[in-house]
């Protein structure tokens, strides 16, 4: 299958990165290599970073037109301080999922298609099932709590442990098994939230999240912006807490643990570009509905 992915807040993330001849962008999240096309044509030279091998094959091939102001590097961007060795003028995330990886059933992405029951985005760790069968009831009911906000988390984790589903249709089935009929939402599918939370927890989502925005300082120089596209709550609510710490402002919800310290207003070396988060237009999410939960904030370095 071919890795084709229809590019979210397009126009608007280039906007806010200011690609030009001479500046040197990071798309951490390359995917199928649309936000780095609209990068290299603008006039940037672009390093592309993605775990999945399939990501970067297909889009080293589409850009390969741009000879050396393109390059791919493997690797997940919570490593992003490891794989970018100089100081660069931006940084691009798009998180989450690609289409290309919901949509193809051999990757076990979708409660819609039967496939094995994988959610990985590389080729490396545990699949979602192998992560079912080696953690113990109440620590996966947490897990799907935690990262799925899933009210029914620990009659699912119940009805996972019994079936130990090898397949996504099959993991399906035993999140129907445990939830009431009557509670099953009306607009999405019932095993949506459970699949959201394996998915981030085979990847490591969020712990990578955490690690690419300390990161960040280390990669940017003066002038240089990071911009995160975000899809569900879990994520854009760190890049929000984040992003808030690195630019001074103090803020009640600031968890312990956040990986970057608040800083003095007045010492910080961050401003936000973004003071609410960007969202998809109705053109665009008419010819894409994912985008619809699409979150893109940012802030630029300026000392």
């Amino acid at each position: 299958m071919a890795f084709l992915h229809q590019t979210v807040l397009l126009h608007e993330a280039v906007s806010l990165l200011r690609p030009e001849v001479g500046r040197v962008i990071v798309d951490a999240t390359l995917g199928g290599g649309g936000h780095s096309e609209a990068l290299l044509q603008a006039g940037a030279r672009v390093v592309g970073l993605d775990r999945d091998p399939r990501a970067l094959a297909a889009a080293s091939a589409r850009l390969a037109a741009f000879g050396p102001r393109f390059e791919a590097r493997a690797g997940n961007f919570a490593d992003l301080e490891t794989l970018v060795t100089e100081p660069v003028d931006g940084v691009l995330l798009d998180l989450g999922v690609s289409s290309p990886q919901l949509d193809e059933a051999a990757r076990g992405f979708s409660f819609q298609a039967e496939g094995p029951l994988d959610m990985r985005m590389g080729d490396q760790g545990p699949t979602a099932a192998e992560l079912i069968a080696s953690t113990d009831e109440e620590e996966l009911a947490n897990l799907i709590w935690r990262y799925g906000e899933e009210r029914f988390s620990r009659r699912i984790a119940r009805s996972l442990k019994a079936r130990l589903p090898q397949t996504t249709l099959q993991a399906v089935e035993a999140v129907q098994r445990a939830v009431p009929r009557a509670q099953w939402p009306e607009r999405t599918n019932v095993a949506t939230r459970t699949f959201q939370a394996l998915r981030i927890a085979v990847n490591g989502e969020l712990d990578a999240l955490d690690a690419a925005l300390k990161a960040v300082p280390a990669v940017l120089k003066v002038g240089g912006v990071a911009a995160i596209i975000s899809f569900h709550s879990l994520e854009d609510r760190a890049v929000k807490l984040g992003f808030k710490a690195l630019c001074g402002e103090a803020d009640d919800e600031l968890p312990r643990g956040l990986p970057i310290m608040p800083v003095a207003k007045a010492a910080a070396p961050f401003k936000a570009l973004t003071r609410k988060p960007v969202v998809a237009g109705e053109s665009e999410t008419t010819l894409n509905p994912r985008a619809r939960s699409a979150r893109l904030r940012a802030i630029q370095r300026v000392s």
